[in-house]
């Protein structure tokens, strides 16, 4: 079930043929523009697809699951508006 947000696009990959979706998945989010999200409309969960966008966008994404099972998943896979800085631990600055 799907709230009010919004999404750039929506890319229900249900119907397609299975070496298909990725591509397609990838093509979508390549598209967006920062602070930009796409809904995924699954029928299995894709956290393979999790894995493969940790490998190739470098972390560079958001992914939320909106739901989850056990016929549909739905994922909101968004761009950040930009990398939050690293804060540092110490007190003094530095990363201890």
């Amino acid at each position: 079930m799907t709230d009010t947000q919004n999404f750039k696009t929506t890319v229900d990959v249900r119907d397609m043929i299975p070496r298909e979706r990725h591509p397609l998945i990838f093509s979508s989010f390549d598209a967006l523009g920062a602070g930009e999200a796409l809904l995924l409309v699954n029928d299995h969960d894709p956290k393979p697809l999790y894995y493969q966008f940790q490998a190739e966008s470098k972390g560079e994404f958001t992914w939320d699951y909106l739901e989850s099972g056990p016929e549909v998943w739905q994922v909101k896979i968004g761009k950040p508006t930009a990398a939050a800085p690293v804060a540092p631990t110490g007190g003094c600055g530095c990363a201890h």
